[in-house]
Parts: C-alpha cells; sequence; structure tokens
C-alpha cells in the first residue's frame, strides 16, 4: 500500500466524515496529468508553427480554394502599409499585429499567421516544428497509455467513464454550476459533467486528433496510405486537425476554471500530493 494513503482516512472513516482529507490522485495518474499538460501546451505552440507554413483550410480532399474555410494572410495594402487579415467562410477580417502580419518571432514583424511567442520554436521554421510536434506526441500517446493502464487496474477509469444513472443527474449538475440550484446531485470521486467531458475527451477527441495527426505524417502515409483517404483527404484531415484541437482547448479552458472556481488549494494539492478534501456533496465512489 501506498506510504501516503496509510497516513489519511480510510472508505469507511472518510463515509463517516463527509469532508475528510482522503488520498485521491495515484502518482501515475498525478504525473502523466503534469506531462500531458506539458505535451498538450508544446504540440498547440508547434503545431501553430506547422499551420504558418501553408496558412488555410479547405474542406477539400486537396487544396482547393473555392473550398476554403479559413486562411489567415499577410501582405501590403495599394498604399503600402503592413496588414494582416483572418477569412472565415468567406469574412474577412483586419487582425494587423495580432494575425497575418505580426511578431516574426526574430524582434521585428512580418507576414505570418501566428505570432512568435505563440509557436515553437519562435521563429519560423517547419522542420523544427515537426520535430517538437512529434516528440511530444509520442508523450502524450505513452501518457495515456500509461493512464489507461494504471487507471484500469486501480479501478479509476470505471470511476471516470459516464454511465446511464449518472444522465439524470447532467442537468441539476449543471444548473448547479450556473447557480440555478443550491445543491449538486451527490457524487462520488468525480461529478457527472466531468464523467461525460473526460469520456468524450479520453475516449473520442483524444483518439481522434492522434488519428487525424498521423494522416498527415508524411511517414505514415507511405504504409498507411487509405488513413487520409478515409478522412476525406489530406485537407479534410487538417480540417479535422485543427477543429479538434480548439475543441481540446475549450475543455482545458472549462477545467482550468474550474479548478480555479472550486478550490484552487485543494484541487492543486491533490494534483500535487495526492490529498483532496472532501466536499460535502462528494464520496469517493463512482
Amino acid at each position: 500500500m501506498d506510504a501516503t494513503a496509510q497516513r489519511v482516512p480510510s472508505t469507511a472513516k472518510a463515509a463517516a466524515d463527509p469532508q475528510a482529507l482522503v488520498y485521491r490522485h495515484s502518482i501515475t495518474t498525478r504525473i502523466t496529468h503534469w506531462l500531458t499538460a506539458l505535451s498538450l501546451l508544446v504540440l498547440v505552440m508547434s503545431g501553430l508553427q506547422i499551420f504558418n507554413a501553408a496558412s488555410f483550410l479547405d474542406a477539400s480532399d486537396k487544396t482547393d480554394p473555392a473550398r476554403r474555410v479559413l486562411s489567415i494572410d499577410g501582405g501590403q495594402t495599394q498604399s503600402g502599409a503592413n496588414i494582416g487579415t483572418v477569412t472565415l467562410l468567406g469574412h474577412t477580417f483586419n487582425t494587423t499585429h495580432f494575425l497575418g502580419f505580426t511578431d516574426d518571432g526574430m524582434g521585428g514583424e512580418g507576414p505570418r499567421a501566428f505570432p512568435g511567442w505563440v509557436t515553437l520554436p519562435g521563429y519560423q521554421s517547419l522542420a523544427d516544428g515537426r520535430r517538437w510536434h512529434l516528440f511530444f506526441g509520442w508523450i502524450l500517446v505513452l501518457c495515456g497509455a500509461a493512464y489507461l493502464i494504471v487507471g484500469f487496474a486501480r479501478g479509476d477509469i470505471q470511476k471516470i467513464v459516464l454511465r446511464p444513472a449518472d444522465l439524470p443527474k447532467l442537468i441539476p449538475m449543471q444548473l448547479y454550476y450556473l447557480r440555478l440550484r443550491k445543491d449538486p446531485p451527490h457524487y462520488g470521486k468525480y461529478n457527472p459533467l466531468q464523467k461525460m467531458a473526460y469520456t468524450l475527451v479520453l475516449f473520442a477527441f483524444v483518439p481522434l486528433i492522434i488519428v487525424t495527426g498521423l494522416a498527415l505524417s508524411p511517414g505514415v502515409d507511405a504504409w498507411l496510405g487509405p488513413l487520409p483517404w478515409l478522412l476525406g483527404g489530406r485537407q479534410f484531415a487538417r480540417l479535422w486537425h485543427f477543429l479538434l484541437m480548439l475543441v481540446l482547448l475549450g475543455f482545458v479552458g472549462v477545467h482550468v476554471t474550474l479548478v480555479l472556481s472550486t478550490g484552487v488549494v485543494n484541487n492543486m494539492r491533490s494534483m500535487i500530493t495526492g490529498l483532496y478534501r472532501l466536499g460535502k456533496h462528494e464520496g469517493l465512489d463512482a
């Protein structure tokens, strides 16, 4: 048994004391959590670096300006002024100094989709961006595999998956978050909205973003050529990959907001030391 777990209340004691300090997250969960957070940050920044090399998205099997969904461009007006633009679904917006014509990562500005301060590396380099992306892509995959294997063995995955019994609690839990309900429904280690989000992320969005990423790899194309075709072509794969990135960023944003709004000290302590103080509506089981 983990030595830390021996110093905190047992399940029986925690049940008798609703606000007990319990051992909530295993060492594997904590390590993979922080490595995953680092990997996602690097993957987004290196992914934006890669996007800069072809700063458009087409809903097509190949490059087709007639089916362009998004483009970020930089150049000059007829008067010679520098300008950056974003064109989304045929609507163009001036985004000079933010997108299109912005920080070039070398102390100046130039035509560049995403600025140097959000890309990795900061200077424009498709080759280096791909190296960072590939390396941390495998870190993410290995972290996910370790988390799932250990989680199934410990029974943690079973507690995080949304079940039919959780469905009636989804709306009451949302009303509680919106301050339209005084108390949330009773829940275990994870509340029903957390279960829904984690189930979708772990078993839908992350696998899909990995598959679409593999479809964009020239090396994978060499031995798994039908994969891009199954996704509608390489340009469609780029589109799906970019949209899934936005979905994951949205999930991370909501996750961080809830961590900050539901007890940042308690939540951070649980993910650093494993120790967590139960709220009055929380339990240990699913």
